[in-house]
C-alpha cells in the first residue's frame, strides 16, 4: 500500500462508526476528486463487497446519512483528507452539519478554519449562534463580520441578528443598521423587526412599522398578529386577522396555530368556530401543529367532545398531539380519562416528556393518588427534570392539593431556582390546607427575595389567607400595593379583595369594590353573594343574584352553593328550595355540595326528619359533609337519637375527623349523658384523634393575637380575667343567667362559670376592650362555632361597653350591638 494510502487507512478504520457505511462514503467523494480513483481500487483490496454497494453521486447524500457526532467527524476527516474541505460550500455544510448536531464549538472551529469566507458562511454562523440561544456570540459575530470580512450583510443576514438581541437598546443599533444598508423594506427583515419590537412590549411601534411595509405577505401578517398575542391584546390580534382575510390573504398554519389561542383567551368560541371552517376549507385540518392547536382550543372552551373527535381524526400524532388531548381532560377536571390516555400514549410506544409529567402531576392530584404521587416525584428525580421550574412548581402544587404540605414544602426548598409562581403555589398550598399563618410566613419570606417581583397570582395566593386570620390591615396594606401597580381592576384580585373585606367584617367595604370591578362572569358575583350569606344577608344574597340575571351573566354551580348556604345561615327555606329548582332549570346538575346545603338548610331550620328524608332520596351516595350537617343540626336542636345514627353512618364515610366525636360527645353532654359522652372520647382517643382547640384572634396595631380557651399564657392575662370579672357582674345586674348547659365537663357549678369565662372569643373580646379606644368596633375571629352561652354574653357586653362587637365564627358573622345580634339567634 502506497504511504499515500496508509493515513487514509488508519482514518477509515478508526471512523468505522456503526450507522455509516465508510464505503458507500469513499464511492460517493469519488465523483469530487481524481484522488479517490487510487484510494477506492486500493481498499478494495481489504473491502471485498465495495463492488456491490450503490454508489451515490451527490455529495448532500453523504452529509444526510450523518445523524450522529462519531459520523460528522468521520466525514470531516475523509473531506480533510481528500481536499474537499477547502471548498467554501462544503466548509460551510460542515458548520451547519456541527450545527444541527449541536455541536456549536466545533462549528465555530470548523468556521474559522475556513480561508476565503463569503456572506453565506457568516450567516450560517450567525445562525448557529442563535440557534443554540447563544445571542451575545451572534452579535459578536454579526460585528465581526462588518468589521473584518469585507462584504455587506444582505437580507438572510438580519432576521436570526435581530432575533439575538436581548435588549431594546441592541434592537435599535440593528435597526439602524438595516435602515442604512436599505433593508428595511424586505419582508423578511421587517417581520423580525415586528417580533423584537412585540418581544420588548413596543407593539405600537411594530405596527407603525407593519402599517408602512410597502409589502406584505403572511409572514409578515403573523408577525403582527402574533405581537398583539404576546401583549395581551387579544381583540387587535383578531382585528388584524380579518384584515388580512379582506386583504385576500388566506391563512397558513401559522396564521391558525397563533389566532386560535386568542379566541380561546377572549372566550370567543364563534370565532374559533368559524377559523375552524376556514382550516378545512383552505386544507388545513390534517397539519399536525394546526390539529394539536384546535385541540387546544376546544379544550379551553371545555367542548371536550369536539377535541377528542380532532384528535380521533388525526392521520399522524407526535408527543404535543398526545399531550394536548391528555391536559384537555385534565383541565376540564376529568381526571380518570386524562389518565386513559397517558397509559394509551405509552402503549403505542410514546415515551412522556416534562409537559406529559406536568399533567400527569395535576392528574394524580385530582384522583387523590397519594400513592402515585411518590412515583411521580420519583421519575422525575430520575430524569433530572427539577432543574426545570416548571415541573418543579408542579409537584408542589400536587403535592399541596394531596396535602402533603411537608412533602410540599421539601420540594420547594430544594428547587435549583425559584420563580414567582413557586412561591404563589406554596403560598396557596398553605392556604387551601388551613394553614393560614404558614402562607403568610411564607409571604413575608418572598418579600425579602428583591429578584422576585409579586404578581397577580401572589395577590390570589396570599388575599384569602388574610381573609381567613381576619387580618384586615395586613390585607388593606396588599389593597394599597395592588392599587399601586395598577391590578385593582383584575377580576381575579378585585374578587380576592371583596372576599377578604367581607370576611373581614368590613360587608360596606366590599360592596363598593364589587361595584369597581368588572362584572361579566360569575366570580365576583359569587364572591358578593358568599359574604353576604356568612353575614346572615339572605335577603341581599336574593336580591343581588336577581340582579346578575338581569345583567345577563349566567350562574354557575358555585353561584348556588353561596344562594343555598345564604338561604340556610338566614333560615329562608322556601326560598333555598327554590333556588335547588332553578338551579337545575340552568341544567346544572346538582353535587355533593349542593345536597348538603339543603340538608344544612332544613337542619339549621330545626326540621330535621325532612334533612333525614332528603339523604335518604338523594340520587347519589351522602358522603361525610351531609351526615355532618345533620349531626350538627342534631347538636344544636338536642335530638340524640338521630345524632346517635348520623353520627354511626358518619364514622362509616369518615372515622378520621375528630371533629364529628366531639359533636356526638357535645351531644350526649348536653343532656346531660356523661357515660355516653365520655366512651365517645374514648373511641376518639383510641383511634389517635385529637380535638382541634378553640382559638379566637384579635388583630391589633398590624399583630394577630391569638387566644385559646382556658390558655393563660398571654401577658396581659391578668389584666384581661379582671375585666372579664367585671363585665360578668355588671351582666348579670342586666339580667345573664350563665347557661351550663354548654360546659362539657362533669364539674360543679362555680367552675363551670369560670370555664365559660375562660372561653377563647371572651379572652380575645376583653383584650381589645383594654387595649382600644372606647366604643370602637371590635373584630373576632373564631375557628370553631361561638358557643350559646358566649353569643348571650356578647349581646351584653355589646350593650355594656356601646361597642359594636363583631364575630366571625367558622359559619357565619355575629354584629353584634346594644344588645342584639344580627343572626337574630339564628345560628
Amino acid at each position: 500500500m502506497p504511504s499515500l494510502l496508509h493515513p487514509i487507512g488508519r482514518l477509515v478504520q478508526t471512523c468505522n462508526c456503526k450507522g455509516l457505511n465508510i464505503s458507500k462514503l469513499l464511492s460517493s467523494l469519488q465523483a469530487y476528486s481524481p484522488f479517490f480513483s487510487a484510494a477506492t481500487d486500493s481498499w478494495q483490496v481489504t473491502s471485498d463487497h465495495l463492488e456491490n454497494e450503490k454508489k451515490y453521486t451527490d455529495l448532500d447524500l453523504c452529509f444526510q446519512s450523518c445523524t450522529k457526532l462519531p459520523h460528522a467527524k468521520c466525514l470531516h476527516n475523509v473531506l480533510l483528507v481528500s481536499g474537499q474541505a477547502q471548498n467554501i460550500l462544503v466548509s460551510t455544510k460542515l458548520v451547519n452539519l456541527y450545527s444541527y448536531l449541536g455541536e456549536v464549538l466545533l462549528s465555530r472551529c470548523t468556521f474559522d478554519q475556513i480561508p476565503k469566507k463569503n456572506v453565506y458562511t457568516w450567516n450560517c454562523m450567525i445562525s448557529t449562534y442563535v440557534r443554540h440561544g447563544r445571542f451575545n456570540e451572534a452579535l459578536c459575530c454579526f460585528y465581526q463580520f462588518l468589521l473584518t470580512s469585507g462584504f455587506q450583510p444582505d437580507f438572510y443576514t438580519f432576521p436570526p441578528v435581530v432575533k439575538a438581541c436581548q435588549n431594546l437598546l441592541d434592537g435599535e443599533k440593528i435597526h439602524c443598521i438595516i435602515l442604512k444598508l436599505g433593508f428595511e423594506w424586505d419582508v423578511f427583515v421587517a417581520a423580525s423587526l415586528i417580533h423584537m419590537y412585540s418581544r420588548f412590549r413596543l407593539v405600537h411601534a411594530a405596527r407603525k412599522l407593519f402599517d408602512v411595509m410597502p409589502s406584505r405577505d403572511r409572514g409578515s401578517w403573523n408577525a403582527m398578529i402574533s405581537g398583539y398575542c404576546q401583549n395581551g391584546n387579544f381583540a387587535k390580534a383578531l382585528d388584524v386577522a380579518d384584515e388580512m382575510r379582506l386583504e385576500g390573504l388566506p391563512m397558513d398554519a401559522f396564521t391558525v396555530a397563533s389566532i386560535l389561542p386568542v379566541c380561546a383567551q377572549m372566550d370567543d368560541i364563534v370565532s374559533g368556530k368559524l377559523i375552524h371552517l376556514l382550516v378545512i376549507k383552505h386544507g388545513l385540518e390534517f397539519k399536525l401543529f394546526v390539529s394539536n392547536a384546535l385541540i387546544n382550543m376546544y379544550a379551553k372552551f371545555g367542548s371536550l367532545s369536539q377535541a377528542q373527535k380532532i384528535f380521533d381524526q388525526m392521520m399522524t400524532r407526535d408527543i404535543v398531539s398526545w399531550n394536548s388531548i391528555i391536559a384537555a381532560y385534565e383541565q376540564n377536571d376529568d381526571a380518570i380519562m386524562a389518565r386513559s390516555y397517558f397509559d394509551k400514549m405509552q402503549q403505542v410506544g410514546i415515551q412522556p416528556d416534562l409537559l406529559t409529567l406536568v399533567s400527569l402531576a395535576s392528574i394524580v392530584a385530582q384522583l387523590n393518588d397519594h400513592l402515585n404521587s411518590r412515583a411521580v416525584h420519583g421519575f422525575i428525580s430520575r430524569k433530572c427534570w427539577f432543574e426545570d421550574t416548571v415541573i418543579g412548581n408542579a409537584v408542589v402544587d400536587m403535592y399541596a392539593k394531596l396535602g402533603m404540605t411537608d412533602f410540599a414544602r421539601m420540594v420547594f426548598e430544594r428547587l435549583p431556582a425559584r420563580d414567582v409562581i413557586s412561591w404563589n403555589t406554596l403560598i396557596t398550598g398553605y392556604t387551601q390546607n388551613g394553614l393560614a399563618s404558614e402562607a403568610v410566613e411564607v409571604y413575608h419570606v418572598m418579600k425579602e427575595c428583591k429578584d422576585i417581583i409579586p404578581t397577580q397570582g401572589t395577590w390570589v395566593s396570599i388575599l384569602p389567607a388574610y381573609s381567613h386570620l381576619g387580618a384586615l390591615q395586613q390585607g388593606m396594606k396588599i389593597h394599597g400595593q395592588v392599587i399601586k401597580n395598577s391590578q385593582f381592576l383584575d377580576v381575579f384580585v378585585g374578587t380576592c379583595l371583596i372576599d377578604m373585606y367581607g370576611k373581614c367584617g368590613k360587608l360596606d367595604d366590599a360592596m363598593s369594590l364589587f361595584h369597581d370591578v368588572p362584572r361579566k362572569n360569575s366570580v365576583p358575583w359569587n364572591a358578593m353573594i358568599s359574604c353576604l350569606g356568612v353575614h346572615g344577608d339572605g335577603e341581599k344574597a336574593l336580591k343581588l343574584y336577581r340582579d346578575m340575571i338581569a345583567e345577563g351573566v349566567k350562574p354557575d354551580p358555585v353561584t348556588f352553593v353561596s344562594l343555598l348556604s345564604a338561604c340556610s345561615h338566614s333560615g329562608l327555606v322556601s326560598d333555598g328550595q327554590q333556588c335547588f329548582q332553578v338551579m337545575q332549570e340552568y341544567g346544572i346538575k346538582p353535587t355533593l355540595k349542593h345536597y348538603g346545603c339543603m340538608v344544612d338548610l332544613f337542619g339549621r331550620a330545626g326540621d330535621l326528619e325532612m334533612a333525614y328524608t332528603f339523604i335518604k332520596n338523594m340520587p347519589i351516595q351522602p358522603d361525610a359533609s351531609m351526615w355532618g350537617a345533620l349531626l350538627g343540626a342534631c347538636r344544636i336542636h338536642g335530638h340524640t337519637e338521630l345524632g346517635k345514627y348520623a353520627s354511626a353512618r358518619l364514622f362509616e364515610v369518615d372515622s378520621e375527623n375528630v371533629g364529628y366525636y366531639v359533636l356526638l360527645s357535645n351531644i350526649y353532654a348536653t343532656v346531660g349523658k356523661w357515660e355516653g359522652a365520655d366512651k365517645v372520647r374514648s373511641l376518639a382517643r383510641d383511634r389517635g384523634l385529637r380535638k382541634t382547640p378553640g382559638w379566637s384572634s384579635i388583630e391589633m396595631n398590624n399583630k394577630v393575637d391569638v387566644f385559646y380557651t382556658g390558655v393563660k399564657t398571654h401577658p396581659k392575662y391578668e389584666e384581661i380575667f379582671r375585666e372579664l370579672r367585671d363585665l360578668n357582674a355588671k351582666m348579670k345586674t342586666l339580667g345573664y343567667v350563665p347557661d351550663f348547659s354548654f360546659v362539657l365537663q362533669d364539674v360543679e357549678e362555680d367552675e363551670k362559670e369560670y370555664i365559660l369565662m375562660g372561653h377563647s372569643e371572651r379572652l380575645a373580646i376583653a383584650y381589645g376592650i383594654i387595649s382600644t379606644p372606647p366604643k370602637s368596633p371590635i373584630r373576632i375571629f373564631k375557628n370553631l362555632r361561638v358557643c350559646g352561652d358566649c353569643h348571650t354574653a356578647t349581646k351584653f357586653i355589646a350593650r355594656i361597653t356601646e361597642r359594636e362587637i363583631i364575630v366571625r365564627d367558622s359559619n357565619r358573622f355575629h354584629h353584634f350591638r346594644d344588645g342584639h345580634c344580627s343572626c337574630g339567634d339564628y345560628w
